[in-house]
């Protein structure tokens, strides 16, 4: 049974930068894409980035192009997430997901949250103005 755990959230002021973690026990880390999805407060959970199962292919959501990246380590069974010039609109909790296939064909489809299981507990971040 695979479980996901995020840290390094926090509050911080626009401009600022963030790097979460999320590291992986009781699985095979390595032979699963991950993403990393947020859901801000009364809106529905949201894609924001995707890496492939061996680092070669990520994907992002546009407003976050050019700010975010998405990298694992999987020596370390941890996917990060570098958050650069954080905005307030990036406030929100964010998870890190698993994708359900594993290898290639876990990157055909990235963005959508049902094809991610299982889930951690999230992290919070907050940008202020």
């Amino acid at each position: 049974q695979v479980q996901l755990v995020e840290s390094g959230g926090g509050l911080v002021q626009a401009g600022d930068s963030l790097r979460l973690s999320c590291t992986a026990s009781g699985g095979t880390f390595r032979l699963y894409a991950m993403g990393w999805f947020r859901q801000a407060p009364g809106k529905e959970r949201e894609f924001v980035a995707h890496i492939s199962w061996k680092g070669d292919k990520t994907y992002y959501r546009d407003s976050v192009k050019g700010r975010f990246t998405i990298s694992r380590d999987n020596n370390k069974n941890t996917v990060y997430l570098q958050m650069n010039s954080l905005k307030p609109e990036d406030t929100a909790i964010y998870y890190c997901a698993m994708r359900v296939a594993s290898g290639d064909s876990g990157s055909i489809i990235y963005d959508r949250v049902d094809y991610y299981r299982p889930w951690g507990q999230g992290t919070q971040v907050s940008v202020s103005s």
